[in-house]
């Protein structure tokens, strides 16, 4: 074979062998690339919201104080934070002993008045005694035969007689009145031994536990109603729109970026004297209750205004005033001019056209243009845009 084919046989090798290494090249380049994550521009309503911070609350709490003294009994207790109560559950008891003894006594002396008032005294036979003597002195005196001074002694008697027996009822009548009061006073401090929940709720904070010795007004316990506000802070400059009865859309910081639907319930009449934030309360209607932890925060936005956009970004998707465009596998930062803004989404005023596709993810992982390979994400992702 001549020198000529072989040369021949030797480029068209080398010519193949670089076509290779040019595709490969090209795949290893297509795969080292970024992915970008997008989603497509859209047109639909665009949302006026208001933004605020939102803090979880209960309702109420109660530190429930001890309204006598006494020792704490192991009988009926439960206590422990976090155990949930309801109204009427006995959380302590207090020792009972030495008050019952007392009451027995009263009891007793109760008994002994009431007797002698239904007895009466033993005056009222000195009185029958005194009474017959003066009806015979009386005689004599219209007779003539007693003077007038012995018959105005025997009268004064009957009439001693008859106020000394007046105040010996009133006495008895008071005792008895006495006597009934302590009772029921003494029932009453006894009842107090015995605490119970005022209403439904979750113990918090325990401060009395079995063989305390507490004294009146000494802490036994904190409870917190299940009830609880979510009460969002909204700034002076954007309150003036707040209404109630308007939706709300809420993330809550623990649930990252769920997000949950409510309504404002009451806005308050006064800003905080610090922060000059205004207070509103709202109803969150999809989320568990028990989800609802006192001390959680998080994010609100209030809906006060909606219109028809012509396109609509997700609101991850905005970098400052800027969005990146992926168009032919290449990444254009563009900038935009932006219309309402609510907690997913965007309004873009100039500078998109829907069907146009955005990064919404790892912003920060791009530059303009950038070679990317492009990862559409699904649908129901652009649904939480509306």
């Amino acid at each position: 074979m001549s020198d000529k084919p072989r040369r021949s046989l030797l480029w068209l090798k080398v010519l193949v062998a670089l076509g290779v290494i040019a595709v490969a090249a090209v795949a290893v380049s297509r795969y080292l690339r970024q992915t970008a994550k997008v989603e497509p521009v859209i047109s639909g309503d665009a949302i006026d919201a208001e933004p605020g911070s939102i803090t979880v609350s209960e309702k109420y709490s109660m530190q429930m104080k001890s309204a006598i003294s006494g020792r704490v009994l192991s009988k009926g207790y439960k206590l422990d934070s976090g155990v949930p109560v309801k109204e009427g559950d006995l959380l302590v008891q207090l020792d009972t002993g030495d008050i019952e003894i007392a009451i027995e006594q009263i009891q007793n002396q109760y008994n002994s008045s009431k007797q002698r008032v239904e007895v009466g005294t033993s005056t009222k036979y000195e009185l029958e005694t005194a009474q017959s003597d003066f009806n015979n002195t009386e005689h004599l005196f219209k007779l003539g035969q007693l003077s007038d001074s012995e018959y105005q002694k025997a009268r004064r008697l009957v009439e001693t007689i008859q106020n000394r027996m007046a105040i010996e009822k009133l006495v008895n009548e008071e005792d008895l009145q006495t006597d009934e009061t302590t009772l029921k006073a003494k029932r009453r401090d006894m009842d107090k031994m015995t605490i119970r929940a005022p209403f439904d709720g979750v113990v918090s904070a325990v401060y009395a536990h079995p063989g305390d010795l507490i004294q009146v007004d000494s802490p036994i316990v904190t409870l917190i109603t299940t009830d609880r506000v979510v009460e969002a802070k909204i700034s002076e400059e954007d309150f003036a729109n707040i209404k109630e009865g308007q939706k709300a859309t809420v993330t809550f910081l623990p649930y990252g970026e769920w997000l949950y639907h409510g309504v404002v319930t009451k806005i308050l009449p006064t800003a905080d004297p610090i922060t000059q934030r205004h207070l509103v309360d709202l109803k969150v209607t999809d989320i568990a209750p028990e989800k609802l932890v006192p001390g959680i925060t998080g994010e609100v936005t209030i809906e006060v205004n909606r219109r028809h956009a012509n396109a609509i970004i997700p609101r991850r998707a905005l970098l400052n005033e800027n969005v990146y465009v992926v168009k032919d596998g290449k990444v254009e930062l563009r900038p935009v001019k932006k219309g309402y803004v609510w907690v997913t989404g965007v309004e873009i005023l100039s500078g998109l056209e829907p069907g146009e596709e955005v990064i919404v993810e790892d912003l920060d992982s791009f530059r303009d243009g950038d070679s990317v390979n492009v990862q559409e994400l699904p649908s129901d992702a652009i649904s939480k845009r509306k």
